[in-house]
């Protein structure tokens, strides 16, 4: 009996050794480099975010961002490879909404569901905007669905990902002016906006980031908020000129699965700090960018308000 009561001791002990061990590996994270990867090509929006953030989450987890790229399939082929990745906090991944919604209830070969991405937080939005080349022909919105009207089928708006916020918005706007454009899907915004300066789509249904960049090289018809933006005064909402349409993506961070709590936590308090940091918000302001910021547990909740909300869109839209 004695010895079964020591041996129970000992076991207790080697628990307690065992949590003691966890805490302090949770409080030492992180000790090496941290790989950020990035869904999508070099110079789109998640790209530029992230080499924005870079100097100021190694300055203030105290390691090195490490950013990489796992593209394809609209992002799909970065969130499937985060899904297999090492729960430990060294993996994170850039994810975006309504991407991580939709792809999973239009595909069934997404490699991914929406609850297999761990949020660590949401920090940034970005409306779509409608752009056509400086030098289109097409002045205004009016222009547009005039056009689009007389030329069925033949007007194609790129854009980035399948799926994505871009795509979803074409949908969205075609059915509320009833036309017919054709979608064409890039790996990137960065790489949908050389298809339209070199001619071979009519616009994009982009970004407002991207055209803060290209605004010499583009002419912006309306944007899809419910208000102007004080950033681009002259350009009317899809709503003021009649159309009920505002659409967007977040951007955020996620991790594997199983990631501890502690750490996902510890991620989160660092990209609040980021997005609180003055010259990083003016920054990030300047070129087109929302931040917003949705802890963990707010995400979950956010998350499951998005996708009711998708669900219940795309049950009225025909998606191709």
């Amino acid at each position: 009996m004695k010895r079964f009561a020591v041996g129970l001791i000992i076991v207790m002990l080697m628990f307690v050794a065992l949590g003691t061990f966890v805490d302090m590996a949770d409080a030492a994270y992180p000790e090496r480099p941290i790989t950020y990867v990035i869904a999508f090509n070099p110079g789109g929006e998640s790209d530029i975010t992230a080499r924005a953030q870079q100097p100021y989450l190694e300055k203030i987890l105290g390691t090195q961002i490490i950013i990489t790229y796992k593209i394809g399939g609209g992002g799909a082929v970065g969130w499937s490879d985060i899904v297999r990745a090492k729960p430990d906090g060294y993996t994170i991944c850039g994810h975006n909404i309504p991407h991580i919604i939709v792809q999973p209830l239009q595909r069934k070969d997404t490699g991914y569901k929406t609850s297999d991405l761990k949020t660590v937080c949401w920090f940034q939005a970005t409306p779509n905007i409608l752009v056509v080349p400086i030098n289109s022909p097409i002045k205004t919105l009016k222009d547009f669905v005039q056009y689009a009207k007389d030329h069925p089928g033949q007007v194609t708006l790129g854009g980035s990902g399948s799926y994505s916020a871009n795509h979803l918005g074409t949908v969205e706007f075609n059915e509320l002016a009833g036309i017919s454009t054709v979608y064409i899907p890039f790996t990137g915004s960065g790489d949908a906006v050389p298809a339209l300066l070199g001619g071979h789509v009519t616009g994009l249904m982009t970004y407002t980031s991207m055209y803060i960049s290209y605004k010499d090289q583009m002419r912006a018809l309306a944007i899809a908020t419910d208000k102007r933006l004080p950033l681009f005064p002259d350009v009317p909402t899809f709503k003021e000129l009649g159309y009920n349409y505002v659409e967007g993506a977040y951007r955020g961070v996620c991790v594997p699965p199983k990631t501890p709590d502690e750490i996902v936590n510890k991620l989160a308090d660092a990209f609040k700090k980021v997005n609180e940091t003055p010259q990083f918000k003016e920054t990030m302001e300047k070129m087109g960018f929302q931040l917003v910021f949705y802890g963990p547990e707010e995400s979950k909740k956010f998350i499951e308000e998005r996708t009711e909300y998708y669900k219940s869109l795309m049950s009225k839209l025909i998606i191709k």
